[in-house]
């Protein structure tokens, strides 16, 4: 049996055909010779150089780390925003992941997105409000005069508790 070879219909090349070795060829001969790198030449080049070589060695790495440093105490931020009474124990393992390389910080993420359910149950409340219970300190004048409120309340009491019983007694 033996094969045929269908020339293409009339109207259309082969693409081999548009373009010829020779003509591909002249056109290298046209290209430039020398082919610059950079735009700048000798002592500029070496000045840049050093410059981006300062810069790769000693700023990249800052603004690295800065950013990794951020990303990972995002589920921190967020869990104090939304008043998670967690919060602490996130914070903990964000930081955590910093040293496991990153590796615990999706926990951290989920955990302050979560609804606490099992705090509510103990507690009947999921949030808490973070940040006040060190601003709410009161001060040792206030102590002072809620010891001597507490004082005249309970004098009070005790006189009432005694009218009571002397009359009582009248009674019996």
């Amino acid at each position: 049996m033996k094969a045929t070879v269908q020339s293409p219909p009339p109207g259309k090349r082969r693409a081999s055909s548009l373009w010829p070795p020779g003509l591909f060829l002249a056109s290298l001969a046209w290209l430039p010779s020398h082919a610059y790198a950079s735009i700048f030449q000798g002592e500029a080049l070496d000045a840049v150089a050093n410059v981006m070589s300062w810069v790769v060695l000693v700023i990249v790495p800052v603004i690295g780390i800065s950013v990794f440093w951020l990303v990972h105490i995002l589920p921190e931020k967020i869990a104090e925003k939304r008043h998670h009474p967690q919060a602490k124990a996130i914070q903990t393992l964000c930081l955590l992941s910093l040293f496991f390389g990153g590796m615990l910080w999706p926990l951290a993420w989920l955990w302050a997105y979560s609804k606490p359910v099992l705090y509510k149950m103990a507690y009947g409340t999921d949030k808490v409000v973070h940040g006040q219970d060190e601003a709410a300190e009161p001060s040792a004048r206030d102590k002072i005069e809620e010891l001597e409120l507490l004082l005249r309340r309970v004098n009070q009491l005790e006189s009432e508790l005694a009218g009571k019983s002397a009359a009582d007694g009248v009674k019996a």
